[in-house]
């Protein structure tokens, strides 16, 4: 019996990508290097088409450094702020691990909801600019197609479940509840597309 795949936006993603991308990037070295190797042994110099080849193969594996690099600076939702988060975000769409980059900041998102056209986010990083990741998660949305999406992060949990507590009461009128799940779902790949 094999592991379960962990995808984008599920918990420990992030964690389970930092192994993978690691792994993958040491692969890829290790082959493009066996290759440089082979071909010096084989033709006692490294004039020769192994060369190129492995010279070739640094292409993938420098795009994995880069990912690998990535992955190793995001930090996950942390088990406490999990638990804390489960009794009130039951029942939700619900996202966890996301990292999101700007050209000019990085922004962690430990946990994510979408209610209708709300998208409402708790951030662990005390150190993040909020109000510059809301800017940034709307003008994606809105480019995506979401229009009147409205972006909330919090940075303290107690206020994100308090805000949980007050989507959950929150009725949309006027909307079927074809069309919320329609927007919930375009929202929530829009945010998948443009996260890490």
């Amino acid at each position: 019996m094999g592991r379960k795949r962990i995808v984008k936006g599920q918990y420990g993603y992030i964690k389970q990508q930092k192994i993978w991308a690691s792994v993958r990037t040491i692969f890829l070295y290790a082959v493009a290097l066996s290759l440089f190797g082979i071909g010096i042994w084989e033709t006692g110099s490294k004039e020769n088409l192994l060369t190129v080849i492995a010279i070739l193969g640094c292409l993938p594996a420098g795009r994995s450094t880069v990912n690998m690099v990535m992955f190793l600076r995001a930090e996950g939702c942390s088990g406490e702020a999990k638990e804390k988060i489960c009794g009130y975000a039951g029942g939700f769409m619900e996202l966890y691990d996301m990292f999101f980059t700007s050209y000019e900041k990085n922004y962690q998102v430990s946990h994510m909801v979408v209610k209708d056209h709300i998208v409402c986010g708790y951030s662990e990083n005390k150190k993040m600019d909020i109000q510059a990741c809301e800017k940034h998660l709307a003008a994606h949305l809105k480019q995506g197609g979401c229009k009147g999406a409205a972006v909330k992060i919090y940075d303290d949990i107690e206020k994100y479940c308090e805000g949980l507590k007050n989507l959950r009461t929150q009725e949309k009128q006027g909307s079927a509840e074809g069309e919320a799940k329609k927007a919930e779902m375009e929202i929530l790949e829009n945010l998948l597309a443009i996260a890490l």
